[in-house]
């Protein structure tokens, strides 16, 4: 047993080491084209810049995908996101390559060939730059390329760029106490509507005004030694799986009246979490309860929805005249098994919820695939057919997209369906078409026209199942068919005295706006805590039976850095996936920390957060 928890203990401390040095460099690079870890990535070529000094060689069709026509600037976030998506090429695969064009095997390339080939395929290079590859005499000899040499002396070029990058941030001291940069969020009263960037499987053509960015922190470790620390204390708490209170649906409120809205948590390739967002009015002031869980859409019986588990909430907020700014009005906190709701008193007007989930459970998971499932099949006349598999995924899609759960897909529900999978949305004209090929009632589509409509684009790929996994794969599916990226959620409204009206507003990541929300809940709910170091720095920390969310407040006039060192507590996850980490907060602002839940809600767990000045 001792044998086993050394192994184990090594295993993680090697996993840390590895984590710290991939982030290591991440910052290397990035402080090598930019200032700061807090300054944006602002243009094409400072991203491909930033790419090459990490040791990448990026495409245009690389660059392309990652900075499209509605990117106007990528932070530091996002750079790390796109190091773990985009790795550096093997000298295996390079050989691959070259492999290819060599089909004699012969080990060398002639320059007339090679000249061909790269100035008229792919990244297209000039003769000049040709030339100055054929000219190297350490991997060329009578015209012909030794491509052995060549990938022997490129990897050994990337990894010296990669050291001398590394070695400058260890001796610029500078440099090396930026730490690991953050956006942070103002701490301003005011919640203004948010810009958005959407999300890269959302159309470019979408107008709305709600925010890019993420209710979730990056997992950054740090290599930093800290200052001096201020513990947060301790917090024990029991289990929480059955843990359930009165104030959520009382029986006086059966005779109030009630709407429903269906919607979900999707999760993006970089970590980011994309859901509906909603937008609610109240005809006159009523008392109001308002809650949301995760939706339970099982098909085949005796099947679990592991998303269950997933932690829900939503966020209030009142929409003024001007729709220029939001205030936060308050958050489902009252929990009943795994529905969250708030019970309150609501004024005339508009409003919006903004769902949240921490992210803790809905994440990047490493299971293994073995075989693909298999989405359609020839019957006896020849005739494709879906698979009972594919069949039960589609109707549990379907129950995830009717929004309004009436058992139809209205135009506006399916579009958010085609915005989600394809990024274009099906015009009136197009609806018609549909109409004219599919089931529909009342102008929405059916549960069997929305079978045929995914079984005729099979039909029109001659059973090539391609499309439609890119569809699935986008609803957080994956080749087993199991919804493994994406959370399904149901929001009920409850009022005593009107009858609200909510619609589904826009698909998109949670922003800005999201993001200060949460901050000032904390700060509101939370307990302040100075840092021992500094009378500017406070750390907020919230804590429910569930969720413990702690938020770093900055009201200095300088950037700090704060580590944070969760190796005390116990049964304990966190959203960034580390247990040792460093967060930089700019001046005068705040931003989150991190979200903790139980790793297992049958158990004790214990909250134990060290945080330090660096």
């Amino acid at each position: 047993q001792k044998a086993t928890h050394s192994e184990n203990s090594q295993g993680k401390k090697s996993q840390r080491t590895e984590e710290a040095n991939f982030y290591m460099n991440c910052r290397a690079a990035y402080l090598t084209v930019l200032k700061s870890s807090l300054e944006n990535i602002k243009s094409r070529e400072q991203l491909s810049l930033v790419l090459q000094q990490a040791g990448r060689n990026p495409s245009q069709k690389t660059i392309d995908k990652y900075w499209t026509s509605q990117t106007t600037a990528l932070n530091f976030d996002d750079f790390c996101a796109i190091l773990k998506q985009e790795k550096p090429v093997t000298k295996t695969e390079l050989l691959k390559a070259f492999g290819k064009i060599d089909t004699d095997k012969t080990g060398y390339i002639l320059h007339d060939e090679l000249y061909k080939i790269l100035t008229t395929r792919g990244d297209k290079m000039t003769w000049d730059e040709v030339n100055t590859i054929t000219k190297e005499a350490d991997f060329n000899c009578n015209g012909k390329l030794d491509y052995s040499k060549f990938c022997e002396l490129y990897l050994t070029t990337r990894e010296q760029s990669c050291r001398t990058a590394r070695e400058r941030l260890e001796v610029d001291s500078r440099l090396r106490q930026q730490q690991f940069g953050n956006q942070a969020e103002t701490s301003s009263e005011g919640i203004p509507l948010p810009v958005p960037k959407p999300s890269p499987r959302i159309s470019k053509k979408t107008d709305h005004k709600l925010p890019k960015g993420d209710s979730r922190a990056p997992s950054r470790p740090s290599s930093a030694q800290s200052g001096k620390a201020s513990t947060c204390p301790a917090v024990s708490v029991g289990s929480s799986s059955n843990r359930s209170t009165k104030l959520i649906e009382p029986d006086t409120m059966k005779e109030w009246q009630r709407v429903q809205s269906k919607g979900c948590f999707y999760l993006e390739e970089g970590g980011e979490i994309v859901s509906h967002k909603y937008r609610v009015h109240f005809p006159q002031r009523s008392s109001v309860c308002v809650t949301i869980k995760p939706l339970n859409v099982p098909q085949v019986e005796g099947e679990s929805c592991h998303w269950l588990s997933v932690d829900t909430a939503l966020f209030i907020l009142k929409e003024n005249e001007t729709q220029e700014n939001l205030q936060l009005v308050s958050f489902t906190e009252v929990q009943n098994k795994e529905m969250f709701g708030w019970k309150g008193e609501l004024g005339s007007g508009n409003y919006w919820l903004l769902p949240f989930t921490t992210g803790c459970r809905l994440r990047k998971g490493k299971t293994q695939i073995t075989e693909e499932a298999k989405l359609v099949y020839r019957d006896e006349d020849g005739e494709l057919a879906l698979t009972k598999d594919f069949r039960a995924a589609l109707l549990d899609i379907f129950e995830t997209i009717d929004l309004d759960g009436n058992g139809l897909l209205s135009l506006e529900e399916y579009n958010f369906f085609e915005l989600r999978t394809s990024g274009e949305k099906c015009d009136e004209e197009a609806w018609a078409v549909c109409k004219e090929n599919f089931e529909m009632k009342k102008n929405e589509l059916t549960r069997q026209g929305f079978l045929d409509l995914n079984l005729m684009e099979a039909t029109d790929r001659e059973g090539d199942p391609s499309d439609l996994w890119v569809t699935l794969l986008s609803l957080g599916y994956n080749k087993a068919l199991e919804m493994t990226e994406a959370c399904p959620f149901v929001i009920d409204i409850y009022a005593e005295r009107c009858k609200p009206r909510i619609k589904a507003m826009y698909l998109e990541a949670g922003g800005s706006q999201l993001s200060r929300a949460v901050c000032r809940a904390v700060v509101n709910k939370g307990e302040p805590k100075v840092l021992d170091s500094s009378e500017n720095i406070t750390v907020h920390t919230y804590k429910s039976s569930r969720r413990i969310t702690s938020v770093i407040e900055n009201k200095s006039e300088n950037k700090v850095i704060i580590h944070v060192n969760n190796e005390q507590s116990k049964n304990c996850l966190n959203n960034r996936g580390l247990t040792v980490f460093a967060v930089e907060v700019a001046p005068k602002s705040m931003m989150v920390c991190q979200h903790v839940v139980p790793l297992n809600e049958q158990e004790e767990w214990i909250y134990n957060c060290v945080h330090s000045l660096v």
